[in-house]
């Protein structure tokens, strides 16, 4: 006879856990709910590619020195993978990266560009500068430096969510002043994760981290367009205008007549977001006491804390020392700036396992909008566009004409690099300029405003994607976020462009 346990149960008779499924039962699959709305955007996208693809052949574009640009098939051809691009960025129905190797694959099918040519603008030096940029944030992050200066900030501004807001926006804009706009959020961004993580443990989406995480994307372009130093946009813009014009714009000649717009937007940047994504809580409590204790563990700082700021600053002032100096012009922003990636490896700074920690997903976002501007550009496509537009307020007024080549950059800068929205528009507006009797100094001044502003989608500057990593938001919300963001930026520019630049002493007509 089977012994019996302890207890008078059978042992093997019985079965332990969860009753077990009979063998000739099956249970069937779920039915997978079809997602029609992203079934409908990813037809829309394809559909107006196709769309404009297959139009005939549309009427040439003619400068008002009578030149003529006529639309290829191929310009045609980009105009509709522009489109599709922007409507799956937009509603993300693929992960943003994917969109971009659509971009790439679309061109190379459809005879645009070739593949050599089309893909290989995904590692452009621009794509190289973002990743040596996301680097450095890693090394802020990994060494502990960005715990050090959130804590430090939060021992100043305090506890209440309002003033955290702005210390954090005036930290990002004042940043920007000397190091690039993308650098400056790479680096503030695990800064803000760990601020974020004293006001919701679970790092759950809430007001107060989509007004954080959107408004430091947004203020890390406000203060970008104050200095050189900010954006690559104002040394290009800069170069063209000196080349049509014939007159040089000096380095603090552009922060005099761009550091109040920078600064007006960046204090209502403030009240728009304390409106838009008021804290759930007006202040976090106990963070004084919390931040207190939390900054004296991190102890005194460490080697390679040291180590990674004395690597930063030397790769910052070269950065600086390149745009006023001429004779380092030699220095190519992405090879000095991918010198701290190399020096973090080398001194065992970072390890293998960060360098795995790359997001691929933003890097290929930023390699397929490289694609799509140089695509545009190559196929004349951007200048036929830009000379349409041009055509329809060459018959303005002077203020209309500004404000109009300023809108149609800020359009042009949310789906295509700034600096090649700024290469499609500016110099066709500084040629049409003399003829309507307005000064080319607030046509260069107006288009880099918007350019360093791109609000509406996650592709027009670094800054958007890198804060997109957090998941605090969608690319829906921030668009719906960026359009009353936009219209605040217009109306500010309108106001400097009519009476406060005049003011300043900038020419805004031509007798």
């Amino acid at each position: 006879m089977a012994k019996r346990s302890e207890t008078g149960d059978h042992s093997k008779s019985i079965p332990r856990g969860l009753p077990t499924r009979p063998k000739d039962v099956r249970v069937a699959p779920r039915a997978r709910r079809i997602d029609w709305r992203r079934i409908g955007f990813i037809s829309l996208g394809l559909g107006l590619f196709g769309a404009v693809y297959a139009f005939p052949e549309l009427p040439a574009a003619v400068d008002p020195e009578g030149k003529e640009f006529v639309l290829s098939s191929e310009g045609k051809a980009a105009l509709g993978l522009f489109l599709l691009a922007a409507v799956w960025w937009v509603f993300e129905v693929i992960p943003i990266g994917v969109t971009s190797i659509a971009i790439g694959v679309i061109q190379v099918l459809f005879l645009i560009r070739p593949a050599k040519i089309a893909f290989g603008d995904f590692m452009d030096p621009s794509v190289w500068f973002i990743i040596g940029s996301v680097v450095i944030g890693m090394a802020f992050s990994q060494t502990g430096l960005t715990k050090r200066m959130a804590y430090k900030m939060l021992l100043l501004v305090g506890e209440r969510t309002s003033r955290i807001y702005l210390g954090c926006f005036a930290m990002t804009a004042g940043l920007t002043l000397i190091m690039a706009h993308t650098a400056v959020a790479a680096a503030i961004y695990p800064l803000l994760m760990a601020i974020y993580t004293l006001y919701d443990e679970d790092n759950r989406p809430t007001r107060f981290g989509k007004g954080l995480f959107i408004g430091m994307a947004f203020v890390a372009g406000t203060g970008s367009i104050i200095t050189l130093l900010g954006a690559a946009r104002g040394a290009v813009a800069i170069e063209f205008f000196s080349g049509i014009v014939g007159r040089d714009i000096g380095f603090f000649e552009l922060s005099y007549y761009m550091a109040p717009v920078g600064i007006v937007m960046t204090f209502l940047l403030w009240l728009f977001f304390m409106v838009l994504y008021r804290p759930e809580h007006k202040t976090i409590p106990g963070l004084k006491e919390r931040v207190t204790t939390l900054n004296n563990n991190l102890g005194p700082i460490t080697q390679n804390e040291k180590l990674t700021l004395v690597i930063v600053g030397v790769a910052i002032v070269t950065l600086g020392l390149r745009a006023v100096v001429p004779e380092l012009q030699f220095l190519h922003k992405s090879a000095v700036i991918l010198m701290t990636t190399l020096a973090f490896f080398i001194f065992k700074v970072l390890t293998i396992e960060d360098l795995e920690r790359i997001p691929w997903n933003i890097i290929l976002l930023f390699g397929g909008a490289m694609s799509i501007g140089f695509c545009l550009w190559d196929t004349g496509a951007a200048a036929w566009l830009a000379i349409q537009f041009v055509g329809v307020i060459q018959n303005a007024g002077w203020f209309v004409f500004v404000m109009g080549i300023a809108i149609f950059v800020l359009i042009m800068t949310n789906l295509i690099m700034n600096v090649a929205a700024i290469a499609i528009s500016l110099p066709v507006a500084l040629v049409v300029a003399p003829y309507l009797g307005v000064a080319p100094e607030v046509v260069l001044f107006s288009s880099l405003v918007v350019a360093g502003m791109p609000f509406l989608l996650l592709v027009g500057a670094a800054p958007n994607a890198i804060a997109y990593e957090s998941k605090q938001f969608t690319s829906g919300e921030f668009f719906m976020t960026g359009l009353p963001a936009s219209a605040i930026l217009v109306v500010v520019l309108a106001v400097f462009v009519a009476v406060i630049w005049p003011l300043m002493g900038m020419p805004v007509t031509v007798g």
